[in-house]
């Protein structure tokens, strides 16, 4: 996992990033990467997840599996992508201010109806596929169960033991 961050690193060209950001949903087996590096704090970082995704399309051939992309800016809108094999296999986006609000006001929109369409847009959707709420999918990157992986660390032996501490029996990844 760690060479397939680092050749994502290379193709991206991005340098900097100290580490890799691992979080995880034990309840649900789901990973969340993300790397630690100037360039992916706040906002700007928001946006640079949106313009780069060598790390989810490596792992997704990798794993053999569907590896989950997003873009979350409480501001803007959000964004998920999947691939599978190494390509893109599908995807969502929503721009906040191009929300269509039911009929009326936007203020006699109910928490609950509010709550109801955030659950159909992508963050939603993704929460919904992996058997979580949108607020623990959004909480993840601050769950208490998580650990920084080094980038310069080159033992698979250790990679594996620090993911299997933090998730014993396997995973479902995704990548922010």
């Amino acid at each position: 996992m760690l060479r397939q961050a680092r050749e994502a690193l290379r193709l991206d060209g991005a340098s900097g990033a100290t580490g890799l950001q691992v979080s995880v949903n034990r309840r649900r087996k789901v990973v969340r990467l993300a790397y630690v590096g100037p360039f992916t704090q706040g906002r700007p970082g928001a946006h640079w997840y949106a313009a780069h995704h060598a790390l989810p399309r490596l792992l997704s051939r990798a794993a053999n599996a569907t590896v989950h992309a997003y873009v979350y800016d409480p501001d803007e809108g959000e964004e998920v992508l999947a691939y599978g094999n190494g390509r893109r296999v599908g995807g969502e986006r929503v721009v906040y201010d191009n929300v269509e609000l039911p009929e009326g006001r936007p203020e006699d929109l109910d928490e609950a109806a509010f709550t109801h369409m955030q659950s159909r847009w992508p963050m939603g959707h993704l929460a919904h596929v992996f058997g979580l709420s949108r607020k623990e999918l959004l909480r993840l990157p601050r769950a208490g169960l998580g650990r920084v992986l080094s980038l310069e660390e080159d033992s698979s032996a250790d990679v594996e033991s620090a993911l299997e501490a933090l998730l014993p029996g396997g995973v479902a990844p995704h990548a922010h």
